[in-house]
This record gives structure tokens, sequence and C-alpha cells, in this order.
């Protein structure tokens, strides 16, 4: 499971494998990989280096991994290994709290880190000539960590945040973060949450910490993992130069070799929480560790059950029966005893017996039946399709070979998977079902809300088994304890190298006889190929009182055409190994197709046949209408998602920005198929369209594709009325109560731009200087000063028409109102005073190194393009972003934050248990108002 910097499950999410196999997602046709071609060595020390050298990119990746993770957390101190990682970005002998930051973020890079069961690793993207100073201080902080008492109170306070945020706040987030872990292991540590718990984090002593430094963090328990544009030559020296030097410590390093006994019975849960919107059913069955041979069978059995609108799970569960708003299964390998993982989040009115029910007919099924040829066949080529996906950035082959290494202790472990997958049959898959499946070796959770729980019931508690066999911490004897070097004793990163550059892409443009246009970049290192059209159009034009008419049409593309049935359409596209994928915002709509090069021929038809001959079905509307308000539903129990909603409606009224984009339960109640069909007939038009396709293909293949497949499509031109937006409501603080929330969700924001405004690239560093990034002024002050919240940031929503700006964080509720104080003084501080030349040369960087990044992947190229035509955006501007944020001063970010960053015109919305923050806010704010989630009509322009 992976757990970002300060991260931990979030919800379903969470669950996605972790493990070589299913990282890599081996597949059938092996050979349309390429294996990853790198080099290993291994120091004197111990410490294994694997590098793999690609110079078609700018950048570099470092990553280290260490073989400790949350089952080595010691008794009593679960979550330690999760905090300790937080603490790897403090101070080192040789480098100062945050640097890390500046050695990354501030070159336009940026770096994170994740703590999984069995790992803890840390990773840094960089512009190349970055290299050596990463190594530099990757070295210095595995040889000489500074742990000193300030800065461990501050992290431990941030990951407390963290936990309430994505544990307590979250819907379904015990579900996912802390029971199913609980409820799947009697006596091994993976048992415990990664996360942990208030009371063991407050149990850590920072001796504890050194402690856990000195055991664990060692050379020969690490692994260096450098990819991409690099001198092999060099990087060698430079490895010597910084790790050989570390000694290797005398004793053994300790391992977890308890091992979970087989379950023989069956076990089940039933738990009411808070903030449920809808019932859930969770089931899991022990399976072998990720190195066994069955993994490759078991993933193939995983995707056949739950991956794309074909799989098991959503065609039943989800599309045909209508009894869960979502459905999925995942594979959690390990490199000890893991989880197949079934979970169902129920329909409105369905029951968690029918939940239940319904997943264990799909289990035995499995055991029952062989899957049928074409299921094994499309399950193969979705696992190769995102096994390319996988390798597509330097950053993504060192993740592949990593965690192949650190799971399977193999670096070639995720080929060969791919080579046994291809080998999977049909009785495989039944075989393994029948092992591992049955019936008396499940365990179930059913999770329901508070409301329902009958009053005579007593709800079951799910804990961490005292059987559960913790490891002691068992320090070595000598543990240094490190002090930052002073003076001449300090030894500075060494300076950047030369930069190194790549020629960047560029697209061709042509226009069809129709009107509508194509644009291609060509991009032949993988075989995939990205293939989104776009048209103009969007959630700004929904009917007054229908928000969410242009959100629920575009999800309606992929649910039947005059030719092809709903199912026709997933299982088709998936048989090729890809997913078709449609939505809308503000401004146009999509859909959307990654496929192997080898397909796209036989992909283009569908999507196609997606985009231009909708047949909006009346059981489809209906179908889409009910998991929209489901989903909605889920959504407005999240203190953060709610804070939004609100403040966009409260910032833009009855403004085409106001209303939610994917609508409220109500607003969907009352759109009708006439109304789709206005919306579809608006928007969807050849000269209002644009085709871009991105990956192995060239012009004049895909000129050929798009005459073939768009040639003849007409469509009556409807002009679409002249947005006349009404004049924009006062600002506004607004409360809105959720009792016993676990967080309050905090939303600062006010009206912006439009995309086309002069204005927009000195807005765009002014946010970045404000909100952009970790070490942005908002993270600063409140996560890295004060820790009062996991992060905090801003963002700039500029389309066709002004959008919003907005500072957003959670915090835990009692600090909501001191929040408020610090976004405010920082908005304000931007237009009275210059960026200094230093802090604006870095939050420039930030910009430009994540526009490169992104254009590393087809997917990524094909957004930014697809973007650029909904806002009217000249496709010169790909090759002129980094010119244009440069060109930036300071004079022009002032005068930009002065306008459009003052908080005066902001409204304020606080979302959580009120009467934890509610009279403090009132104090600084005496006009604030205060909402019931009842009271509060996000389908109204005045929220009332």
């Amino acid at each position: 499971m992976t757990f970002f910097r300060a991260a931990l499950l979030l919800g379903a999410a969470t669950l996605a494998p972790s493990i070589a196999g299913a990282q890599t997602a081996p597949a059938a046709g092996a050979a349309a990989v390429k294996p990853i071609d790198f080099t290993e060595r291994t120091l004197a020390n111990g410490l294994r280096v694997y590098a793999i050298r690609d110079t078609t990119t700018p950048n570099v990746a470092v990553q280290m991994w260490y073989d400790v993770g949350s089952k080595d957390d010691p008794k009593d101190r679960s979550g330690f290994a999760h905090m300790f990682e937080h603490l790897m970005f403090k101070a080192t002998r040789n480098l100062v709290a945050e640097q890390m930051d500046r050695l990354t973020e501030d070159v336009g890079g940026y770096n994170n880190a994740s703590t999984n069961d069995d790992y803890t690793n840390y990773y840094e993207v960089v512009p190349a000539n970055h290299l050596q100073r990463l190594l530099f201080a990757e070295a210095d902080r595995l040889s000489s960590l500074v742990v000193e008492p300030k800065s461990f109170a501050s992290e431990r306070d941030v990951v407390k945040e963290e936990l309430r945020q994505s544990t307590l706040a979250r819907p379904y987030g015990k579900l996912f973060s802390t029971y199913a872990s609980a409820a799947s292991y009697t006596r091994h540590p993976y048992a415990r949450s990664t996360i942990g718990s208030i009371q063991n984090l407050d149990a850590a002593s920072i001796d504890d910490v050194r402690a856990f430094h000195a055991t664990y963090y060692r050379p020969d328990n690490a692994i260096l993992v450098v990819a991409g544009n690099f001198d092999a030559a060099q990087l060698n020296r430079w490895i010597d130069q910084y790790f050989a030097p570390i000694k290797r410590p005398a004793g053994a390093i300790p391992r977890v070799t308890v091992t979970e006994p087989q379950r023989t019975q069956p076990v089940s849960y039933t738990v009411y929480e808070p903030n449920t919107p809808l019932p859930a059913v969770l089931m899991s069955w022990h399976v072998p560790a990720d190195r066994n041979s069955d993994t490759a069978a078991l993933s193939v059995l995983q995707t056949i059950l739950s991956t794309g609108d074909s799989s098991r799970l959503h065609e039943n569960l989800v599309y045909r029966d209508q009894l869960a708003q979502e459905a999925q299964a995942f594979l959690d390998t390990k490199q000890g005893t893991g989880n197949l993982i079934l979970f169902a989040i129920l329909a409105g009115g369905k029951t968690v017996d029918q939940g239940t029910a319904a997943l264990k007919a799909e289990v035995a099924r499995l055991r029952d039946q062989p899957v049928t040829a074409a299921e094994l066949a499309e399950a193969k080529n979705e696992i190769l399709t995102g096994a390319i996906r996988s390798r597509e950035t330097a950053e993504g082959k060192a993740r592949v070979l990593a965690s192949s290494v650190i799971i399977d202790g193999d670096p070639r472990a995720a080929d060969r998977q791919l080579a046994e997958i291809a080998r999977v049959t049909a009785a495989d898959i039944q075989r393994v079902a029948r092992q591992y499946l049955g019936d008396d070796r499940s365990a179930t959770i059913r999770y329901l809300p508070d409301s329902a729980k009958p009053a005579t019931a007593t709800g079951d508690t799910i804990a961490v088994a005292s059987t559960v066999v913790a490891p002691p911490l068992t320090p070595p004897a000598d543990i240094a304890i490190v002090t930052p070097a002073s003076g001449s004793d300090r030894l500075m990163p060494p300076t950047p190298g030369t930069p190194v550059s790549v020629a960047l892409p560029q697209p061709v443009e042509t226009k069809l006889a129709n009107g509508m246009r194509l644009i291609t970049v060509e991009r032949h290192d993988l075989p995939i190929v990205t293939a989104t059209l776009v048209a103009t159009g969007g959630g700004a034009f929904d009917p007054p009182a229908r928000a969410g008419t242009a959100s629920l049409t575009a999800d309606l593309l992929t649910k039947g055409t005059t030719t092809r049935s709903a199912t026709q359409i997933a299982r088709e596209m998936e048989s090729l190994g890809a997913s078709i994928e449609s939505g809308a915002d503000r401004d146009g709509a999509s859909v959307s197709v990654t496929v192997k090069s080898d397909q796209l021929a036989k992909a283009m038809p569908i999507l196609a046949d997606v985009a231009t001959r909708p047949a909006f079905a009346a059981a489809e509307i209906e179908r889409s209408r009910t998991q929209a308000i489901d989903g909605v539903q889920v959504a407005m129990k999240n203190p953060a998602q709610l804070a939004g909603l609100t403040a966009a409606r409260a910032v833009f009224g009855a403004n085409p920005y106001g209303a939610p984009l994917v609508g409220t339960p109500t607003s969907l109640k009352a759109i009708t198929r006439d109304d789709i069909a206005t919306s579809y007939a608006a928007t969807w038009q050849p000269a209002k369209a644009a085709l871009v396709m991105v990956g192995d293909i060239t012009p004049a293949q895909a000129k050929a594709i798009a005459d073939a497949q768009f040639g003849g499509w007409r469509a009556k031109e409807v002009v679409q009325p002249t947005l006349a937006p009404p004049a924009l409501p006062a600002p506004r603080t607004i409360v809105v109560d959720m009792p016993g929330a676990g967080q309050a969700g905090v939303v600062v924001a006010r009206p912006g731009i439009a995309r086309a405004d002069q204005r927009y690239y000195p807005l765009s560093v002014a946010n970045s200087v404000l909100g952009g990034g970790f070490s942005s002024r908002l993270n600063q002050e409140i996560r890295i000063k004060r820790g009062l919240a996991y992060g905090a940031g801003s963002g700039v929503t500029a389309g066709r028409q002004p959008g919003l700006i907005a500072a957003r964080t959670q915090t835990k509720n009692a600090t909501a109102p001191e929040v408020v104080g610090l976004i405010v003084e920082q908005m304000a501080a931007l237009g009275k005073t210059p960026v200094p030349a230093d802090e604006l040369a870095t939050r420039k960087a930030v910009l430009v190194g994540g526009f490169g990044r992104t254009i590393e992947t087809t997917g990524g190229i094909a957004d930014v393009l697809g973007d650029y035509v909904v806002q009217n955006v000249p496709l010169s501007e790909f090759g002129e972003y980094t010119a244009k944020v440069e060109a930036v001063t300071p004079a022009a970010i002032q005068s930009a934050s002065v306008t459009l960053l003052d908080p005066a015109a902001a409204s304020i919305v606080v979302v959580g248990d009120a009467k934890q923050f509610g009279p403090a806010l009132a104090k600084a704010y005496p006009n604030a108002e205060t909402l019931t989630e009842g009271q509060l009509k996000l389908d109204s322009p005045t929220l009332k």
C-alpha cells in the first residue's frame, strides 16, 4: 500500500497493489514490453545499486528503498516507520531542515516518500544536472540524520493531522486504514495500521526514533536506484565517493519471522461508524507471498474481477444489478502472507446482506466455473497495457525495479512475472480460486452508518489481536547522536552540473474537411498511443437548476450508442487492453483512450462511435443518474470536499462556474433526456472538436485514422448562448456544521481571471509562491512551522470565463480559526512586498519542472493540448510555456497579487464540528454565518 510523504491509506485507492507483480501488472504478450535494461553492483558495505540509463529525458530519478516497513514497528509503536519517514526530511549533519526541498523542488524537481508494510522508500526527480547533489543528500541522511526534539514534536503533530484527515474525517477511512488489516491477521504484525494511532504516536520517544534509525537505516538494508539521463562512469564515481565510505554495522538486521496461520473458519464483523453515507462490505482472503508462483494466476483473477467496466464486479454489481455504487477487488501481495480484498460501497437503499451475498457469489463463480477465453485474453491485454504505462518515465522504471528487489528479492521479478502471466490458463485461475478463496477462509467487515444502529445492537470492535507478535525494538549498543556540523566542518552540496536538454516534442496540426482539428505528437519510445477527442461546451452551460447536465451527458457517452450497448463498448475496448473514459469540465468535454499502438486501429472505431452516435437510452440515464447521486452523497460527507463545493457557490453565486459541476441530488433528479440531448448537441460538433493523438504514431497515420473514423461526422450547428454572468455576490464567511467531523475543511476563495487574461502567468507564479508545492508559503506556515495540517496549498482555475482562486487545507477542528488567519495573512502579503529574487527563481522552477514532468507521458501531453483546445489557447503555448513563466517579473507578481489575491474579496468556508471552532471564528469574523448540513443548499446561489 502506498503512502506518500507523511501519507496513509486514503480510502479504497490505498488498497491498490504495491508489490512488484501488481505494480507492473504482468500480462500476456510479454515480448511487447521491453525488459528494463539496468546495471547492478553491490558495494562492500552491502548497498545494492541499480542504474537505468534513459537519454530521452532531461531528468533523473533517484530512489532509496529501505527494507523496513510498518510490519517492523516496535511493540506498542504502530505508525512508527511512517512517522520516521517524516523525520528523514529534516536535518542531517550537513543539511539543514527542509534542504531536501531546496535541492529538489526549488530546481524544478520534486521529492516524496512512502511507507508500506514491507518497505519505506524515498524518491526524487530532478533535472539531470542535479544528480550529484541528490546522491550527496541521500548518503548524508542515511549516515548522519539529526534527530532533535523540535523537529520530532512538529512532525508527530503533522502525522496526527494526516491521521485525522484520511482516517477520521474521510468517509470509510477506518474501514480501509485500520479495520481491513486488523481483521486480516491474528499473529503477523501486518495486522497493524501503517498510520498507527494517536496513542501510539504520543507514546513514541526521541530515543526510540534514534534507535530505529540505527537499527534499520544502514547500507546493507537499502537499495539505490538511479534512472534517467546520466553518464554511467560518472555515476559510479559519485556513488563510490558518497556511499562507499558509509560503514556497515556489525549487528544483524532484525527480521519479522512470524508466519500467519491459515484461516480455517470464516470471521465476520459488523461495525457502526459516523460519516458513513452508504453502507459498505469488505471481504478478504489470504494469498501467498508475491514471489509465489501462484501470484500470476491471482493477478489475472483480480483483473477479471475488477479492472474496467466489463469486469465482473462492475458489470454485475454496479451496472446490471445496480446494487453497489462502487465495487472493486485488490490483490495486496507482500513479502509474507497478503490478501485478495473485495469490497462494495452499496447503492442507496441496498443492504450489506445483499452486498455480502453478491461478493460471495462472484467468488463462488470463480471456484465453480472456468473463466472464458475472452475474459482471459482481455485481462492479459489490460495487464500488459498497464505494464507499458508504468514504464513511461524514468521514475516509473525505477519504481518497478526497486519494488521487485524489495518484495521479491529479484530485480527481474517484474519481467519474469510478465512472462508467467502470459502462460496463465483458465484452469490455473480456477485452481487458485479453489485453493485460496474458500468460504471458510474469508474475513468479512459489514460497515454501517451509526444512525442505522438498532437501539439494542452492540457493534463489534475490530482491534489488533492480542496474539499478534510485534517485534521488540532492540537498539544497537553504540547509537551515536548526530548534531549539525558548523562552520568549516559542514560539507556543502556540490554545485549543479551543466544543464541537460532534450528536444521538446512538437504538435503537428491539420484539419479535416468537416472542420474537426487533428493534433498529433510523435513519441516512439514505447508502443502506446493516447487518443483524446475534446469538444467545447461543458458545465458552464448547464441549465438553471440542472447542475450536472454536462457531466451526466459525458458519462453517458460510454453507456451505449446506436450500434453498441454499454456492455459491448466496455468489452470491446477492454479486450484490447484499454479502457475508454469520458468526462466534462466547466468549458468542455472529452472522451479518451490509451491503448497499445498495435491495437489502435481497433480502438478508434469504438471511440468514434461513442463520441458521435450516443443513444442516451432511458434505462442508462436512470442508472447513471442514480450512481451520480450516490457519489455526490459520499463526497458531501467529506469536510474538505464539501468546503470546496460551498466556496465555489459562495464566490460565484448564480454565475456559470458556481454550481457543482457533477450536480447535487436535487439537480440530478431534475435532468431530463431533452436536457442531455441538448447539452450533447451544443457541445459535440466537428467544428468545435479536436482529436489529439500522442505516442507511437505519425501525423500521416493519424490523419488516415481520423479521416476514416471522423471524416463523415456531421452535426447540426447549435449556437450556444453567450454567457452573461450576473454580478458576483459579496464575500461571505460561512460555517457548515458537521457534528463529530474528524477534521475541519478550510477554503479561502475569491474570483480569478480567464485563461486568456494577460495576467495569467504572473498570477500562476504568484500562486506558486503562495501555495504551489511543499515549499510554498502556506505549507511553510501551516504545516512545517506549526504542524497544523498534513498539507496546505492553493490553486488557480482559469477557464474561458474567470475562474476560482482558492487556498485550501484541513486541520483539527479547534485550530480552524488559526489556519484561516494564516491563509488570509499570506494572501495579503503577496500584494505588499515584492517576492525576493531567490524565492521567485525557485517558484518558477516548480512550474517549469511540473510542466516538464507532465509531458513525459502520452496522457500528460494529450491532457495539456486538450486543455489548450477547450480554453482557446494557441498550440504555440506548448513550446512557449517555460519562456513565459521565466519572463514574469516581481513587479508583475505584485501587481497581479494586489488585484487578484487580496483576501478582502475572498469568501471563507469552514466545514467541521462547529462547536469546537465557531466561537473563535466569530470573534475574528463577526458576520460569519452558520448553516447545518441540512440547511446548506448547494442548488441555491445563496446556499440557503
